[in-house]
């Protein structure tokens, strides 16, 4: 196997035996990094200390990374103008607050046949 040190010099290639007998000797670990490889490759590290620092850049990942909402507002087009007015200062909340936002017009029965009423409604809505 390929061994590589404490500090990431390159110690050559050489047995799984004389390579754990090494680490040993540092009081480190030996870790494989890609056993997949030809030969594979190993490296003496403080395995302890890298898990620790792997969870403490996942957490700060964590938290630095914002989830944008979807949120959807429906209407029908038979809505009242305090109706749209309400749905409307809802809308302009949600994109002050960073979210996404979703506007749908719900047809119900005989209202499918007036189609255009709901294109006028998303119209005005995307105005004001």
């Amino acid at each position: 196997m390929r061994l590589i040190g404490a500090d990431g010099e390159q110690l050559g290639i050489m047995s799984a035996e004389e390579a754990l007998r090494i680490a040993t000797e540092q009081e480190y670990d030996l870790v494989k990094i890609a056993p997949g490889s030809n030969p594979p490759v190993c490296k003496i590290m403080d395995y302890g200390k890298y898990r620790f620092e792997q969870t403490k850049k996942e957490k700060e990942a964590k938290q630095n990374q914002r989830v944008i909402e979807i949120k959807e507002i429906r209407m029908s087009p038979s809505i009242d103008t305090n109706d749209f007015n309400t749905k409307l200062k809802n809308g302009q909340k949600f994109l002050a607050e960073g979210n996404r936002l979703k506007v749908s017009v719900r047809f119900r029965g005989r209202e499918m046949a007036h189609t255009e009423i709901g294109g006028v409604i998303l119209r005005d809505f995307a105005a004001k």
